[in-house]
């Protein structure tokens, strides 16, 4: 992580991302009810997680007194394009991407608990536990056809690029 790590980045960050999630499933579960609709059930119990999320980080962002990223906007509005664009092109491509965001913030958290662990538990606790989620988010996604091959892997790495560019942009916003 670089230099510029902070408790308030970090929480600025998490709390960001979960409502790009939150918005990127809700974009999949508006067009896959229509054409993939055996993924709606799990679509739906993901959601419900990064919603969960999003309400851990920003109590603690009120109880801290810390203001939002200034960048939620375009999280929500990326997360609704990637969350659409990704369900009209099937099934597949929904779980290609939730794998590539998930195996991204994955090595995101672990940078975070490292730094967390020298200084702040609270924080601490609250990344481990969404950790575990976002975990079973990836596995989930990786079993049912996640793992991207053939022309999946530009999707793929377009969406694991994307995410790592909101991440950074979030840390400056």
């Amino acid at each position: 992580m670089t230099s510029s790590l902070s408790v308030v980045h970090i929480l600025r960050v998490n709390h960001a991302g979960e409502y790009g999630a939150i918005c990127i499933y809700r974009g999949q579960i508006s067009v896959a009810r229509f054409f993939s609709a055996g993924c709606v059930g799990a679509l739906t119990e993901m959601l419900a997680h990064e919603r969960t999320h999003f309400q851990t980080f920003g109590g603690i962002l009120v109880e801290r007194g810390v203001r939002p990223c200034h960048a939620l906007p375009l999280w929500a509005f990326g997360g609704w394009v990637i969350g659409i664009a990704t369900a009209l092109l099937g099934t597949r491509s929904i779980w290609v991407c939730t794998t590539a965001i998930e195996r991204t913030v994955s090595a995101h958290l672990a940078h975070q608990v490292e730094f967390l662990r020298a200084s702040d538990y609270d924080v601490l606790a609250a990344v481990q536990t969404i950790q575990l989620d976002e975990e079973s988010h990836e596995q989930y996604a990786s079993r049912n056809g996640g793992e991207a091959t053939g022309p999946y892997v530009l999707l793929s790495w377009v969406i694991a690029g994307a995410t790592s560019f909101a991440i950074w942009l979030s840390t400056k916003l």
